[in-house]
């Protein structure tokens, strides 16, 4: 019945729906971009260094599936998924502000705790937000516009140090030796995490729930047995092709995260042979760095938009194996380059794979997940993220040095590998088919 009185959106208004998540994922950019320098500045072993970014897979582990069903279970004057929105933007705004100011390692690491809660609660109400406020002829355009706002958002978020370098000197730094111009860029995320948030509820507020969905949230109250009794019935009942994409997204987000705090540190290795984070050359790899993930995001920014006909066409399945196999060739590369130019065009692949991976397997979710349970099943997905983080985390102090050689550039070889897996693995899920003519001619 929802789906039968619910309104098509035009283009302009899936875009505004999604300005919320440009913010969001300006955050996610800047720790990405970040949170490894900060932690060598402050003096971070690289080996145990993985330990300090705990804080992502953990919160999302815990927060996720539970705010996940508790947005399923909501019914408030301003929505069922929007004051999840807003509490969590309200985390996210305090904790970037401060996070440049930390004097210490374990100052940095707590407010990465919360600035990841933060972030968390806001994510996956959002993705439900998306596919609650979308007829599903139009979902994959509305996940893929999201994927979009993360590239553009992390383009931006990636290369405001560096911009910001026309009006402070990349060497002047704070009493913490973090340089100030990482401490501007956190101010400015800090503002757009609140304000873009604001906008998409205002311009594209939820559906007023209609009175079957009303009766249902009456037979499942908000309380904490009810929430934690559906978590583990929507692990029980979880669809086929959901369970078929886990060995996939273990394959892909290990090697990202692995991507994420290792990259600098390879590129000081290969291109300004230094390993020394206090060191000037360090700081100019930081930067070579951050204009590569600026780079990369800008091609996934581009590349979602032009998946949306391809995934049409071709199906997500065929298109996220290829995303992933053009990744992960990307990383493998990447430790025998000796320029910036070089390390540049690898982007290439490196865009393609991250526009996939924000959207592509989120289409081939909502096509196998039940409507009334976007909010849980989001939420849950999430797990397929923050476990293999959360393995990752755990695994790589313990092979850093005796197999990879204590050496950053290894980690990405490795990385690389786990991508083309991960393209083999996502030939095997029964979801994201390429839709026969005739039916597309019908949903049109």
């Amino acid at each position: 019945m929802q789906t039968t009185t619910k309104p098509r959106l035009s283009l302009l208004r899936i875009i505004e729906m999604n300005i919320g998540f440009f913010g969001l994922q300006f955050s996610f950019g800047l720790q990405q971009a970040n949170m490894g320098p900060i932690y060598g500045f402050l003096g971070a072993d690289e080996a145990t260094m993985p330990l300090l970014w705990l804080a992502g897979p953990m919160t999302g582990l815990i927060i996720q599936p539970i705010v996940g069903a508790m947005s399923d279970r909501t019914n408030s004057r301003y929505g069922r998924r929007t004051p999840y929105f807003l509490i969590g933007a309200i985390i996210c705004t305090i904790s970037l502000f401060l996070m440049p100011y930390s004097s210490a390692l374990w100052m940095a690491a707590s407010l990465l705790w919360i600035l990841d809660a933060g972030n968390n609660i806001t994510m996956e109400p959002y993705r439900a937000y998306v596919a609650d406020r979308l007829v599903p002829e139009q979902r994959s355009v509305g996940f893929l516009t999201q994927s979009a706002f993360t590239g553009l958002a992390q383009t931006l978020s990636y290369l405001a140090p560096t911009l910001l370098t026309a009006f402070v000197a990349q060497d002047v730094l704070d009493d913490n030796g973090i340089p100030v111009i990482v401490r501007i860029a956190f101010i400015i995320g800090a503002i757009l995490s609140i304000s873009t948030i604001v906008w998409s509820v205002w311009r594209v507020p939820e559906l007023p729930m209609t009175d079957d969905e009303k009766e249902l949230l009456r037979e499942k109250p908000l309380t904490v047995k009810a929430t934690m009794t559906e978590i583990v019935d929507a692990i029980r009942d979880m669809p086929k092709p959901m369970k078929q994409l886990a060995v996939a997204m273990l394959c892909q987000w290990y090697a990202m995260f692995a991507y994420w705090q290792y990259v600098t540190f390879a590129v000081g290795r290969a291109i300004y042979d230094t390993s020394d984070p206090s060191s000037a050359a360090f700081r100019e790899a930081t930067l070579t760095t951050q204009q590569a993930g600026a780079l990369y995001n800008f091609i996934a920014f581009l590349g979602a938009l032009a998946l949306i006909p391809i995934v049409a066409r071709l199906g997500a399945r065929m298109v996220h194996a290829g995303c992933l196999t053009a990744s992960g060739i990307a990383m493998l590369m990447l430790p025998g380059v000796e320029t910036p130019a070089g390390l540049f065009v690898l982007m290439l692949g490196i865009g393609i794979g991250w526009a996939g991976m924000m959207g592509n397997t989120y289409v081939m979710l909502a096509d196998s997940i039940p409507a009334e349970r976007n909010g849980i099943y989001m939420g849950i997905f999430n797990l397929f993220i923050v476990i293999p983080m959360l393995i990752q985390t755990l695994t790589m102090p313990l092979i850093y040095n005796p197999i990879l050689g204590g050496d950053p550039r290894n980690v990405l070889m490795l990385g690389g590998a786990l991508m083309l897996v991960g393209a083999i693995a996502t030939l095997f899920v029964d979801a994201g088919h390429r839709v026969p003519r005739e039916q597309k001619l019908m949903a049109g």
